[in-house]
């Protein structure tokens, strides 16, 4: 009798545990890095196909660069990494309880073993969201091709107004908000109203354009030292920005900025004051803080969900007996030790604390200025600018980028022209002139 002829069962693999990433910002895409060799399928899931390099977002806003220089589409960033899928979408819901997570686009959900929730924020109105319309922020390439666009079209409508009055309206631009992202649009502007736009028109001399800081605090930079703050402050003032320090905006029309009872004539109006939290913080039933970020374990971890981790600018982190600063070399520091301590979990091994190193503080104030922090060392001028430089240049994602940047940059130095003059876009604010 002939045996029976036996035939091989394909088994199914087991199944990988899942990580769901949300955000494709500094944090999330670190995350993902660092989980590159660990047996898990990750799915990071961002509202826009791509990573955005928020810290050169300013000189997209003022003209010098454009917006394809300081992004990479978040595919191309990970297309080698074999265990990574991508997803476009907006989280709009989490469930903690089933290990769930929402999405609108594609009316979906998904079910994760580990959670890292990376969403970033917006800047904060201090409850007046009627005046986002009137003076946006920088958070994403929109808003800088809304700021450049709203820059730029000061100008062109001054050139055309019959009454002084109305032109000197025009050429004050009003920034609010005393950090590094208002010190950084305010020391830019004067440069290219100076010398990059001083021949373009026949009507306005643009050297006549002011430039107003309004911080409510009692110095600008106020997470530096003292003394480098007050450098800022006199770097700012020798290139025309007239400072107001404690400064607290209570209203923003479409044709002035009040102070108070003083009332500053303008049209043109960038808010850089304040952080609003992803309201996504809110649906982990965790602990917040003010600011609504959720105060995590010391493995960055959500409280009695250690499956659940939260990054970036949503958490609030505390090493050493400080808080960790919402700057970028933080959320990379966070996002490798969240993927780093997933990946010991899988192994059996213990997770090991966050430990948050400091690796300076940088902020540039226009051309040749900027400030240094290195904690025992601390200076600014020239060489603070062209370190500046050379850190941006190499956090910058792809090749082409680091080149085109360099590029742009070095046009810019030696020549004082602004190659991305481009007024795109519609206005987003009704009635505005």
């Amino acid at each position: 009798m002939t045996s029976p002829v036996r035939i091989p069962v394909a088994h199914p693999a087991p199944r990988r545990p899942h990580v769901v990433i949300v955000g494709g910002g500094f944090a999330g895409l670190h995350a993902a890095r660092a989980l590159r060799d660990a047996p898990v399928q990750v799915t990071l899931v961002d509202r826009t196909n791509h990573h955005l390099f928020q810290p050169l977002l300013y000189q997209v806003a003022t003209a010098s660069l454009s917006p394809g220089d300081i992004t990479a589409p978040i595919r191309w960033v990970l297309r080698k990494q074999r265990n990574v899928f991508v997803m476009l979408g907006e989280v709009v819901g989490i469930d903690p309880a089933s290990r769930t997570i929402s999405l609108d686009s594609a009316r979906r959900s998904i079910t994760y073993d580990y959670l890292v929730l990376a969403p970033g924020g917006r800047h904060s109105y201090f409850a007046h969201p009627e005046w986002e319309s009137l003076a946006p922020g920088l958070k994403s390439v929109e808003d800088a091709a809304e700021l450049r666009r709203r820059f730029l079209l000061s100008f062109e409508r001054a050139e055309l107004c019959e009454d002084d009055a109305e032109r000197a309206a025009y050429q004050t631009i009003v920034i609010v908000g005393g950090g590094p992202t208002g010190v950084e649009l305010a020391g830019a502007i004067p440069d290219i109203a100076h010398k990059a736009l001083r021949r373009d028109f026949r009507r306005i001399d643009t050297r006549r354009t002011r430039v107003i800081l309004l911080e409510a605090g009692d110095r600008v930079l106020p997470a530096y030292p003292e003394s480098l703050s007050e450098r800022a402050r006199r770097d700012l003032e020798r290139l025309g920005v007239e400072i107001r320090l404690n400064a607290f905006v209570t209203e923003v029309r479409d044709d002035r900025v009040c102070i108070g009872d003083e009332m500053i004539p303008t049209r043109t109006v960038f808010w850089a004051a304040g952080n609003e939290i992803s309201p996504l913080t809110k649906l982990l039933g965790a602990p917040l803080d003010k600011a609504g970020r959720v105060l995590v374990e010391p493995d960055l971890t959500v409280p009695g969900h250690p499956e659940v981790f939260v990054i970036g600018d949503a958490a609030h982190v505390v090493c050493g007996g400080r808080t960790v600063p919402g700057v970028a070399p933080a959320a990379m520091q966070q996002g490798r030790s969240a993927g780093r301590n997933i990946a010991r979990t899988l192994a059996g091994k213990h997770r090991v604390p966050f430990d948050y190193f400091n690796k300076g503080d940088l902020a540039t104030i226009g051309r040749h200025k900027a400030v240094a922090d290195f904690g025992r060392f601390r200076f600014g001028g020239r060489l603070a600018w062209w370190l500046w430089l050379t850190v941006h240049i190499m956090y910058l994602i792809g090749f082409r980028n680091r080149v085109t940047v360099l590029i742009e940059w070095a046009y810019a130095y030696f020549t004082y022209q602004r190659g991305v003059r481009l007024i795109t876009g519609s206005e987003r604010a009704a009635n505005r002139a």
